[in-house]
């Protein structure tokens, strides 16, 4: 029977959870209120010793508090926030109603941990929004099969074969993953599934729509060979786990997102240094509720990690984006249905200048094997 953990059920997550184009964002009033609420800060005003304080503000996470937010963990833990100003950073989890585009929006939250393909759509809506950094270099979305099954190991051996995927925002996405690679749904059999791999396992379908950093560790636990085949390197590159912030707050906060950002920075510099350390901050303290697993989140954390850390990352620093990545996200977004400009999409501005001041914060990392 598959391996159903209160983890790999939580992690087989709705694609409102981070790539579905466009889905429950942007509501009702919200654009007012981005205009005139606090943005989920609470400023204090400057400390005596002359050292900034910029009180307690909150983060709208993209997900439930597992392995995914362990940079906002060691930042919590080991004091970066406190160190660059915070009185305190609260984690707001997601995987409910509210997005992070809503929760800056209605002013829950200061910043919001997100995804491009939310993010786009909602600013097309007119949400006046930034993407001003990314974790992820690369999206975590990948066609998954098994060895012992019907393994699909290219892009060529997908065609005319049965792919589950989950519908809505998911199949908007695997659609642009094959218009980016000449292909349409006519080139395959199209198979309306949930997030449980017991069909790919029991063979209804020979590959799954899935998470590079969750599926493919479920299978292997189930004792089957998992076969990935990512988006981002077969013609569909986009950055997950973006974080967005209002153009106001940018305007106008631009020495607190400062600081936040170089808390994030040191947080995840940590995080990725650690991944037994990040899961076990995971499951023993921010996630301990979810009843998380600690081997499983300790391979989701070096999975992800291959995500995160590239070449250009250890050159220009985490969270930054070239210009050729930056051009790789607006067609990817093209194919998937959305029409935006660079300038209207990211700000990294504020990177820019954190990396200029703190040129310490750029670490030679050891890049994982994906």
């Amino acid at each position: 029977m598959p391996n159903q953990t209160i983890s790999s059920a939580f992690d087989r997550r709705s694609f409102l959870r981070l790539g579905g184009v466009g889905a429950g964002v942007v509501g009702g009033g919200l654009l007012l209120a981005a205009c005139s609420g606090t943005s989920g800060s609470t400023a204090t005003g400057g400390a005596a010793s002359g050292k900034a304080s910029y009180g307690t503000i909150a983060i709208q996470l993209s997900w439930i508090k597992n392995i995914e937010f362990a940079g906002e963990y060691f930042a919590t833990e080991n004091g970066h926030y406190t160190d660059a100003g915070f009185d305190e950073v609260t984690l707001l989890a997601g995987g409910g109603s509210t997005g992070a585009e809503d929760a800056i929006l209605s002013g829950k939250a200061l910043v919001g941990l997100s995804s491009v393909s939310l993010t786009a759509p909602a600013i097309l809506k007119g949400a006046p929004l930034k993407v001003i950094g990314t974790t992820f270099q690369k999206n975590p979305f990948c066609l998954m099969s098994l060895q012992e099954k019907t393994p699909i190991k290219t892009l060529a051996d997908l065609k005319g074969k049965k792919i589950g995927v989950q519908s809505g925002g998911n199949q908007t996405i695997f659609e642009g993953f094959l218009k980016a690679n000449g292909m349409t749904t006519s080139d395959v059999e199209l198979v309306t599934t949930q997030y449980d791999i017991a069909p790919l396992e029991k063979g209804s379908y020979d590959a799954h729509m899935s998470y590079i950093t969750n599926e493919p560790i479920l299978a292997e636990a189930d004792g089957f060979t998992p076969v990935v085949l990512g988006f981002a390197d077969n013609g569909l590159p986009f950055v997950a786990e973006t974080f967005t912030a209002s153009d106001d707050a940018i305007k106008s906060k631009r020495d607190l997102l400062k600081a936040f950002l170089v808390a994030e920075i040191k947080g995840w510099t940590d995080a990725v240094k650690d991944p037994a350390k990040s899961a076990e901050l995971a499951v023993t303290k921010f996630g301990k509720d979810l009843k998380l697993d600690k081997d499983e989140q300790t391979k989701e954390a070096e999975a992800q990690n291959t995500l995160i850390l590239t070449e250009d990352v250890n050159k220009n620093g985490l969270f930054t984006m070239t210009q050729d990545l930056i051009d790789e996200n607006i067609a990817s977004l093209k194919a998937m249905g959305t029409e935006i400009t660079a300038d209207k999409l990211f700000d990294l501005s504020l990177l820019t200048e954190v990396y200029k001041e703190n040129p310490d914060l750029i670490t030679a990392f050891t890049i994982p094997t994906s």
